[in-house]
């Protein structure tokens, strides 16, 4: 059994390359090991708050409901409202009084939205400052 060594050749040429597999896995345990040691990321953001001690107000504040019906018509409290001019009156009113009320508008399922939208436009451009949409489950 023999076994052939050189090229056969005679010239004394080395090879001289290095096996670089080692050194590859020796990176790859290197990086594992990085990744283990990170720390892991959480997603809450931290924030100090600061802690606010205000008694409720001794009376509550008036509430005043603006109905939108179905066929655009509006309501104050029950009563109608014939033009813009009488509602933006009652929602300058209610901006500036003391204690602010609360505005709940109560807009009809049926209510077109830009009679809703006119409303809402309306009081924000006038200053009001409490106000809110009660849903179709309210009414019932």
């Amino acid at each position: 059994m023999g076994m052939n060594v050189g090229s056969g050749g005679g010239e004394g040429d080395m090879m001289v390359e290095m096996n670089t597999t080692p050194l590859i896995d020796l990176m790859l345990v290197l990086i594992v090991m990085l990744i283990m040691s990170l720390p892991p990321q959480t997603h809450a953001v931290k924030l100090d708050m600061p802690v606010t001690n205000n008694p409720p107000p001794d009376v509550p504040p008036p509430v005043v409901d603006i109905v939108v019906d179905f066929d655009g018509s509006i309501y104050w409290n029950s009563e109608v409202i014939t033009n813009g001019d009488q509602l933006k009156s009652y929602l300058k009113q209610a901006a500036h009084a003391e204690p602010r009320p609360e505005i709940h508008l109560k807009p009809n399922k049926l209510a077109s939205y830009d009679k809703v939208a006119k409303v809402l436009a309306t009081a924000q451009r006038l200053g009001v400052k409490n106000i809110g949409i009660l849903g179709n489950e309210a009414l019932e």
